[in-house]
């Protein structure tokens, strides 16, 4: 199914991904980190008390830990002494490997043994009162996720209740059910309770836009095709992101792994790479690299701004709005480049020798110079570093009707730079064609992100800055 999908619709080419969306992002990539953490901050500890000092040994014998922990399992529902095995087992099976190996490699003498055995009980009971702690924690870590996620399930049969029932039951989902959609009526689906049907098929991208419905699970037979594309089809202007409840796994028909969402089984359609620990590592990757180029770049900051308010009437700081992450409206911060600050539902691209630029804004949007109050939106959560460059709203508008899935590309945050910008589709937008190319690298580059590529993006485009001729 996904890879006919694939033929007939390119921009939801999403490759099926492990994801945890009933467990939570940050949730989820804390757990990951439990098991290492604890393993390690109990053998720092210990070494540390015992031996007095962290030998090069420990800091790799620490390396090895981690390779051999990470990433955690997910036992935040598991009872308390299936909990409590399960961590003793890993650990039995982690620790004996690594006396086989010390002893195989001469490194065992390196550690006093008073070290190794105070470590061999202390670490599953560390990991055990740690993963205890978060399960108590939980809820409140839910809860600083935000608002919970309104979804849809398109399809009332039994595994659509089946899947409605489990979210219901799931203490730790972010998910709130807004109804079924379905196209027969609810007198002959004889929905009661809490499976209520809110519309059919045909009404769905208006229910998604009025209900503010941020997930769709599709409950329909793989067998449906025409039908689940006729259905992608119509999504293809929403930031939802999209889940199969499939009726049976056929593996030879994706190229993935199916996840589970409170017990049961989805399969990704359209959704965000930035989910679990790869979110963490994006959030956390942005925030230190902003606040590393902010304290580099403030004294030549606050001279552009200086320069910029001397130059022509006018703030320093242009603020435009864009769409963010799921298309809502964001504040994005520029350097003033112009004697004009258009905002509004008609907004000219900005040509080359245009007229309302002031030379020293030539200058800023020649050099980039111009976008480096956006870091500051980075720190605010705003943007990311590299991501699909945000268009003004009032672009975003005409291009959403004529382009099929540019809606997609809000569901990352916008960047400063990003793969399109590096691969020539940097400046003014002036046909079609030229939109939908930068749509079309803006689109690979969710199905294929990872931290290398970022930082390739980066320094692909301090390279671009020095040489290119396209921004004005």
């Amino acid at each position: 199914m996904t890879k006919t999908v694939a033929a007939h619709s390119p921009t939801l080419r999403t490759n099926v991904r492990v994801l945890t969306p009933g467990t939570g992002s940050l949730l989820g990539a804390i757990e990951r980190l439990i098991t290492p953490f604890a393993l390690i901050t109990t053998l720092c500890l210990i070494t540390v008390l015992l031996d007095g000092n962290l030998s090069a040994a420990t800091l790799l014998l620490c390396v090895l830990v981690f390779a051999l922990s990470f990433p955690g399992q997910l036992r935040l529902q598991s009872r308390p002494l299936r909990l409590a095995c399960d961590i003793g087992l890993q650990w039995l099976w982690i620790f004996s490997l690594l006396l086989l190996t010390g002893y195989a490699t001469g490194y065992l003498h390196a550690f006093s043994s008073d070290v190794l055995w105070t470590w061999g009980w202390a670490a599953p009971l560390s990991e055990l009162l740690t993963a205890f702690a978060l399960r108590n924690s939980a809820p409140a870590v839910v809860r600083m996720q935000g608002p919970a996620q309104r979804a849809i399930i398109v399809g009332l049969n039994s595994q659509g209740r089946d899947f409605a029932t489990c979210v219901k039951n799931s203490p730790y989902s972010r998910i709130e059910l807004a109804g079924f959609v379905d196209e027969r009526s609810a007198e002959r689906l004889n929905a009661v309770g809490p499976h209520r049907v809110i519309g059919t098929p045909s009404d769905l991208a208006t229910l998604v836009a009025r209900q503010r419905i941020g997930q769709i699970y599709l409950s329909l037979p793989m067998a449906s095709q025409p039908r689940i594309l006729q259905i992608l089809d119509g999504l293809k202007d929403t930031t939802a992101s999209i889940y199969f409840l499939p009726d049976m796994f056929v593996t030879d028909l994706i190229q993935g792994h199916a996840d589970e969402v409170c017990g049961m089984s989805v399969i990704s359609v359209c959704e965000t790479p930035f989910v679990g620990f790869n979110g963490f590592v994006k959030r956390a990757s942005d925030v230190l690299l902003s606040l590393l180029i902010l304290l580099l770049i403030s004294p030549l900051m606050v001279g552009i701004a200086i320069a910029v308010k001397r130059s022509s009437p006018g703030a320093a700081i242009f603020k435009q709005r864009r769409y963010g992450l799921d298309g809502q409206e964001i504040l994005v911060y520029k350097f003033r480049s112009m004697r004009t600050t258009d905002d509004g539902a008609a907004i000219e691209q900005a040509t080359r020798n245009d007229s309302r630029t002031t030379p020293l804004g030539a200058f800023l949007r020649r050099t980039s110079l111009d976008e480096l109050p956006q870091f500051i939106n980075v720190l605010q959560g705003r943007m990311s570093i590299v991501g699909p460059r945000p268009h003004a709203v009032a672009h975003n508008e005409v291009y959403r009707k004529l382009i099929k899935g540019y809606m997609v590309r809000h569901k990352v945050k916008p960047g400063i730079t990003g793969w399109a910008q590096v691969n020539g589709f940097r400046g003014e937008t002036d046909t079609l064609d030229k939109m939908q190319g930068r749509i079309d690298l803006d689109l690979d580059y969710l199905r294929h992100w990872n931290l290398a590529l970022d930082i390739t993006i980066i320094l692909k485009t301090i390279r671009l800055v020095l040489n290119d001729h396209k921004a004005y």
